[in-house]
């Protein structure tokens, strides 16, 4: 029995060793930010048709990273892509993409240096079409406005916010301006 026993431990060792650890591969909807921002920024660059080496893809991810916003905007502040970053990780990014590296071992390596970078999530997108304006917080409202890149000067009610986007809408969202009922 005792030997039986210590057979069942060694094989439920073996099954352990062989089951890969949180540090390999990336599961689905890891790196979210990571793996869509580099993706967008790698087909960009082949688009524009950029020589693929270390220091012309620095130059166009700093650039890129200028006009970024929200989550996208902290990945590139991560990764030392702004002027404002503390440390400097941008050539973990360009070295890679310069050998066409698939963008998602690029962020897994990132996720071994700095896990903060695939922690990054998008906020979920609000359907501007069906959704109840009066029903959301107002810090919701201020986000929808502050992605349009508008502020409500002077807003201190929820209506007044609300006011706002409806009055936007059809200049930022008109399908969802043309859609809604409620107007």
């Amino acid at each position: 029995l005792a030997e039986m026993l210590c057979l069942s431990g060694l094989s439920v060792a073996l099954a352990l060793a062989l089951v890969p650890g949180s540090s390999e591969a990336l599961k689905e909807g890891d790196c979210e930010v990571c793996v869509t921002f580099l993706g967008k920024f790698y087909q960009s660059l082949k688009d524009k048709d950029v020589k693929f080496n270390s220091a012309d893809i620095e130059k166009a991810l700093t650039a890129s990273c200028k006009d970024t916003k929200g989550k996208e905007n902290r990945f590139c502040y991560y990764i030392g892509a702004t002027s404002d970053a503390a440390t400097k990780m941008i050539n973990e990014v360009s070295k890679p993409l310069s050998y066409h590296v698939p963008v998602e071992k690029i962020c897994e390596k990132l996720k071994k240096k700095d896990g903060q970078i695939c922690e990054l999530k998008y906020d979920k997108q609000l359907d501007l079409t069906s959704v109840d304006l009066k029903k959301l917080k107002v810090k919701d409202l201020k986000k929808i406005l502050e992605e349009w890149g508008e502020s409500c000067k002077g807003c201190a009610e929820k209506s007044d916010f609300i006011r706002k986007i409806t009055e936007l809408m059809p200049k930022y969202a008109p399908a969802a301006a043309n859609a809604r009922t409620d107007l």
